[in-house]
């Protein structure tokens, strides 16, 4: 299995289809490289495709050297990716936290890329439960304690559930991915770990204007994670975007895309 190392860090990858063309993609939260067999087949015979395991996910482990990681470290990994594979140019997929690793890449390489298809990415408007696990000072240490007790997690919740201060699907969504104690210690080192990986939307919004990327951004009508609305002010400000609206929620937005492009041939090119 192919992996780029450093130390005890390793970065898991496979490569999916048997197109002309390469595309780097990177899941979201809770997944695994596996998540993106839908676009692939879609895709097989246009792209072939470098699905990655993010840190603490499927294969891929991030050790405590190279914690939290930083940009600079990824890119060295990255780099190292594309010399062994033997790749001069590609475009990126990234879907809800794979979005952060698409758009470092993008920052670093962009006389590299081909285009950008971003799938409910995290990293343009980041999302309250984000916030709230990287947050300095005593709600880090709060977020932290939940891992092992999440009572007041789930009280606090209920609180804002019962007074209906934030649409239920987002609860829904934050209650499913803390009912276990491994998805929450995942969440914590997830989160965390990546923190540093924030970005000047300006300046990419200029970057990308300048070399005329094309975007592609797949969003989901009812999707309270990452919404359309949200990213608005990004996406307007391109000249070269293209924003695709399916109906589904955030969880099952790979799958759907991954059917959009099966009837859509005009838009594998």
């Amino acid at each position: 299995m192919p992996f780029i190392t450093e130390g005890k860090t390793r970065l898991h990858y496979q490569k999916l289809g048997h197109g002309p063309r390469v595309l780097l993609a990177f899941h979201g939260f809770g997944q695994n490289l596996s998540y993106y067999v839908p676009v692939a087949e879609a895709l097989k015979e246009m792209y072939t495709i470098y699905a990655f395991d993010l840190f603490f996910h499927g294969q891929s482990w991030l050790d405590k050297a190279h914690t939290p990681l930083t940009k600079d470290f990824l890119i060295e990994l990255v780099q190292r990716f594309l010399q062994e594979e033997k790749l001069e140019k590609f475009s990126l997929a990234g879907f809800s936290m794979g979005g952060k690793f698409a758009l470092t890449i993008l920052e670093s390489f962009p006389e590299k890329i081909y285009s950008v298809f971003l799938v409910a990415p995290d990293g343009i408007k980041t999302s309250f439960w984000y916030n709230v696990a990287t947050y300095p000072g005593w709600l880090a240490g709060f977020f932290k304690r939940t891992v092992v007790k999440p009572q007041p997690f789930f009280k606090f919740v209920n609180v804002l559930n019962r007074f209906k201060l934030m649409h239920p699907a987002i609860l829904r969504f934050a209650a499913h991915q803390m009912n276990s104690p491994a998805k929450r210690l995942k969440i914590y080192k997830s989160w965390t770990s990546f923190r540093l990986l924030q970005f000047d939307l300006p300046a990419i919004i200029k970057l990308l204007n300048r070399t005329e990327i094309p975007m592609v951004f797949f969003l989901g009508t009812f999707d309270k994670i990452i919404t359309a609305a949200g990213l608005q002010f990004f996406t307007k400000a391109l000249h070269n975007c293209q924003v695709i609206t399916l109906k589904t929620g955030h969880s099952h937005l790979l799958a759907e895309v991954g059917n959009y492009l099966k009837q859509h041939p005009d838009l594998r090119k």
